[in-house]
């Protein structure tokens, strides 16, 4: 299964798990999800200024009687960390899919720092985390963690890495 196959079939369970709005941060591994938002008339996809507004955004959305996920880039997961007590304090689901940065085949080498300690810090947290590293596994793993964190009301983060999602390269 590569890109073009689950890329949408990922699309497909967020509206399958009631998803209308989506919050993200422009970042080339979610194209394609932010992409089908903007083209879909019954998904809000929100632009945000940094990841933090997404949790605030999903709060508002599960206050609203809606649902909303957060792409972002897990550089931006640092950005977070203090917003995820509202989620986790408020008792109210989060969802987010992470793409990951600073692994395999990474060019650049202030994305290291904070990809390899993303997933420990999420957990530090009080985030519940499943990483997806094969494309047969993605689809089947956002759809459940998404019904994980509404119908339990907790955060939880997919992590797509980066051998998955594709090696970024510098273009001069």
């Amino acid at each position: 299964m590569d890109r073009t196959t689950w890329q949408p079939a990922v699309y497909a369970a967020l509206k399958a798990a009631r998803i209308t709005q989506i919050g993200y941060v422009p970042d080339a591994g979610h194209a394609h999800l932010i992409e089908a938002a903007h083209a879909d008339p019954e998904m809000a996809a929100i632009v945000l200024t940094t990841e933090e507004e997404g949790i605030a955004l999903a709060a508002g959305a599960w206050l609203g009687g809606q649902r909303a996920a957060l792409l972002m880039q897990s550089s931006g997961v640092g950005n977070c960390i203090n917003m995820l007590s509202l989620p986790i304090n408020c008792r109210m689901p989060f969802f987010t899919i992470v793409t990951m940065r600073g692994e395999w085949s990474e060019f650049n080498p202030w994305q290291v720092p904070m990809g390899s300690a993303t997933e420990a810090v999420l957990k530090a947290a009080g985030v519940h985390v499943r990483r997806a590293d094969h494309a047969e596994e993605v689809v089947e793993l956002v759809a459940a963690s998404a019904r994980l964190a509404f119908d339990s009301c907790i955060p939880v983060a997919v992590l797509l890495s980066q051998r998955l999602i594709g090696a970024k390269v510098w273009v001069k």
